[in-house]
């Protein structure tokens, strides 16, 4: 009776443990929201290719001012919504960024794979096990990249790094056709003044049948320095007026994803790109929103 007694404590103090481990991922991931004064750094540190015009891809480095609102915060699901406010002598303008999802111990994929195609994949459970999903979203709320890590409590920082496969960054794919996947390495890491974005990337050749190809190396480094909330209140205004219209996208998208297959997405349709349609104003009714998504999907 003591023995068993006994390890009714341990498993209850493992549970406990398990809890607070969770809680304090949590808190970690929601660190991220708010309004920051943000700057993007990329630079290309290596390449491999053999030839000798290769030109390596210009230093990229911006400023702006990002707001970040917490749309969903529930036990296993925290999503946050990124949009960068511009001001400018002529007014403020707001520009819907991107959106990261954290999922807990998820266990469903898409991975991309090159030219607009995402692959279904399932892990188990002892794969994901006390692991943090991160999905991360275009500004048309459909697919870019996403995976699987444990968030890192030690020495007093807080950090989850994973490596994943992503399409061609925004600032690269109007100007390069010479690779099509980026093996991003993502780390997110909890700061005193904010949050830092630091990822070493790979820029790959892939194609059907043969070995990945590593034409070159970026370095990139993305400073999250929190400032008060009010500096961005214009954002945080806008998204209260666009909620229901971006709410309605979501839902459509989570019904694709929800097939749980490959998805092959059209990179236009009427030569126009997916954001261009749905950031048209005039698109707001439910029915013309889901059509229009529907419309890229591969069938």
């Amino acid at each position: 009776m003591r023995r068993f007694t006994t390890l009714l404590l341990a498993l209850f103090a493992l549970t406990i443990t398990a809890q607070d481990k969770k809680n304090q991922d949590k808190d970690a991931i929601k660190k991220m929201c708010g309004c920051y004064e943000v700057s993007f750094n990329f630079t290309e540190t290596f390449n491999y290719s053999n030839d000798s015009l290769y030109r390596p891809s210009d230093d990229k480095i911006t400023k702006g001012l990002e707001w970040a609102e917490l749309v969903t915060d529930e036990d296993d699901k925290i999503s946050i919504q990124h949009l960068l406010q511009i001001d400018t002598k002529h007014g403020t303008h707001i520009v819907k960024h991107w959106r990261q999802d954290w999922l807990f111990e998820n266990k469903d994929f898409y991975m991309f794979n090159g030219d607009n195609q995402w692959l279904f994949e399932t892990k188990t459970e002892e794969e994901v096990k006390g692991q943090w999903t991160q999905k991360v979203y275009q500004v048309d709320d459909s697919p870019r990249y996403e995976g699987s890590s444990t968030w890192v409590h030690v020495d007093g920082k807080s950090y989850w790094e994973n490596t994943t496969d992503a399409p061609l960054p925004r600032r690269e794919y109007t100007k390069r056709s010479d690779y099509n996947v980026t093996e991003r390495g993502n780390r997110h890491e909890i700061t005193d003044y904010g949050w830092v974005h630091d990822q070493d990337n790979a820029k790959v050749i892939r194609e059907t049948g043969k070995e990945d190809v590593i034409l070159a190396k970026e370095k990139g480094y993305n400073t999250y320095v929190k400032v008060d909330d009010s500096r961005c209140q214009a954002a945080a205004d806008w998204w209260k007026e666009n909620y229901d219209k971006w709410a309605l996208v979501r839902t459509k998208w989570e019904d694709i994803y929800g097939r749980n297959k490959d998805l092959n997405l059209e990179a236009k349709v009427d030569n126009k790109v997916l954001f261009k349609h749905l950031f048209d104003d005039a698109l707001t009714e439910k029915n013309a929103i889901e059509e229009t998504i529907e419309s890229f999907v591969k069938k």
